[in-house]
């Protein structure tokens, strides 16, 4: 009689449970490491390193305080070595680390979970980008109802920030969670969101196009010289084609975080009767000083033409943290000089993606009701 699964010995492991969180909302993390002399965790849930103690069984725990509603990361570092939790399969790719996650519910992070609502459709598309000469990967993301539907509905495109992907908003900013939440909810309409690769220099995502299975880097050529924003309408074309779609301005939104906000500044000017509606999160706004595309010429102009044309919310977010937060202030205050309306939401905290989900799943309700 074969006992193969028996001579694994899966029957003698102890059971760990990590994270375990409590009914308080206080977490526990363990990892059985009986050879280490120190090990502590690290995450988004404190500051430095959680120093842990070990019991008889060789098994290190740590416990946190109560810990408010929200999507955490975290790592372990064992004998001065960081390494994942191997009790936990739930981890994202932020650039080129990769952290566990856990989320504690009880608030803001309930609307991050998966819920028992109608759902829509998240779909890994190639585009044809005759401005950057390839074919290009975009995340895509349809209402509930759609594919049996005939609606045709307002889009909204979400962009990533530096060292991110078409991977990023669906991943780390929990964006299709978020959407089908509140369109259950009745708290946004339903939509389309259209999340690109904002790297030009990538067909897709790291793994997924034909350069195989290489380390990320957090910067790549042309990300923030304009040839992205110049070659947006590719995008924009593909999506009217091959999608139901509002196809003017009062149909489409667009917004971004950090290099996402920078681009989506930029782009909504640079194209400036094609958006209603625009939400920097934590943007960059001035392009350095040696890019010189025609996209960041003649701002204030087109910022008036964009004034001008007219549009239903310019939406601006910001930590009272963020290392972005004076470059913010700056541009309020032009944006003030020229009386051009917008809304303003600030924070605390600095460049996460703690904010940054906060920020959507406010800026959705505001979408494509006038």
């Amino acid at each position: 009689m074969m006992q193969a699964q028996e001579n694994l010995g899966f029957g003698q492991r102890k059971e760990i449970i990590s994270p375990e969180i409590h009914a308080d909302n206080s977490v526990t993390f363990r990892l059985l490491a009986p050879l280490a002399d120190s090990v502590s965790v690290t995450g988004d849930f404190a500051q430095g390193h959680n120093k842990m103690t070990k019991d008889a069984d060789g098994v290190w725990s740590f416990t946190t305080r109560t810990l408010p509603s929200e999507l955490y990361t975290y790592a372990f570092t064992a004998n001065g070595l960081q390494m994942n939790d191997p009790n936990n399969v739930h981890y994202r790719r932020d650039v080129a680390s990769t952290l566990n996650v856990l989320l504690v519910g009880g608030g803001q992070a309930d609307i991050y979970k998966v819920n028992n609502v109608p759902h829509g459709t998240v779909a890994k598309r190639w585009y044809e980008s005759p401005g950057n000469k390839t074919d290009r990967r975009i995340t895509i993301y349809t209402p509930p109802g759609y594919e049996s539907g005939n609606t045709s509905y307002p889009v909204l495109y979400l962009l990533h920030g530096m060292g991110g992907d078409e991977e990023a908003w669906p991943t780390l900013g929990r964006a299709t969670q978020i959407i089908d939440n509140l369109i259950a909810e009745g708290k946004a309409k339903p939509m389309i969101i259209v999340m690109p690769n904002g790297n030009v220099a990538q067909e897709a995502a790291p793994g997924e196009s034909s350069e195989g299975f290489y380390k990320p880097t957090f910067r790549l050529p042309n990300t923030m010289d304009g040839k992205y924003e110049e070659t947006f309408i590719d995008i924009i074309n593909f999506v009217d084609k091959n999608y139901r779609t509002v196809r003017n301005k009062s149909g489409r939104a667009i917004a971004g975080l950090s290099m996402g906000g920078f681009h989506s500044f930029h782009i909504s000017r640079y194209y400036p009767n094609s958006f209603d509606y625009v939400g920097l999160f934590s943007a960059a706004i001035m392009p350095n000083e040696n890019a010189k595309s025609s996209v960041y010429k003649n701002i204030e102009d087109t910022l008036l033409k964009q004034k001008q044309n007219g549009y239903k919310l310019y939406w601006i977010g910001i930590g009272k943290d963020d290392f972005l937060y004076q470059a913010n202030t700056d541009f309020r205050k032009k944006l003030d000089g020229i009386n051009f309306k917008y809304a303003y939401r600030e924070s605390e905290g600095g460049h996460t993606w703690r904010n940054w989900r906060v920020y959507l799943s406010e800026f959705l309700p505001l979408l494509f009701n006038q």
